[in-house]
């Protein structure tokens, strides 16, 4: 199942809004997130916090994130989440 939704992001001063999906299968979810294009999930690891990983897309494209939107999308995934 995934429902659709946007992460809001401040960065530099200006909101910034990235597409963003859940993906769930049994127990285990994951958040997709395209960040200026390039597509990453977000997984929580064993100590429940969130880690990012390019997608296939990605990772053929051989695309490069940026890591500061990267890292504030994260941190904005587990401030709504995390629980």
């Amino acid at each position: 199942m995934e429902e659709g939704f946007k992460i809001p992001v401040i960065y530099k001063g200006q909101e910034r809004e990235f597409e963003a999906s859940l993906i769930t299968t049994g127990y285990i979810h994951k958040f997709h997130v395209s960040i200026e294009g390039v597509g990453l999930y977000f997984e929580p690891d064993e100590e429940r916090n969130y880690r990012a990983v390019l997608d296939e897309k990605a990772m053929e494209k051989q695309q490069r994130p940026n890591v500061e939107l990267v890292r504030l999308t994260g941190l904005k995934i587990e401030e709504l989440f995390k629980r």
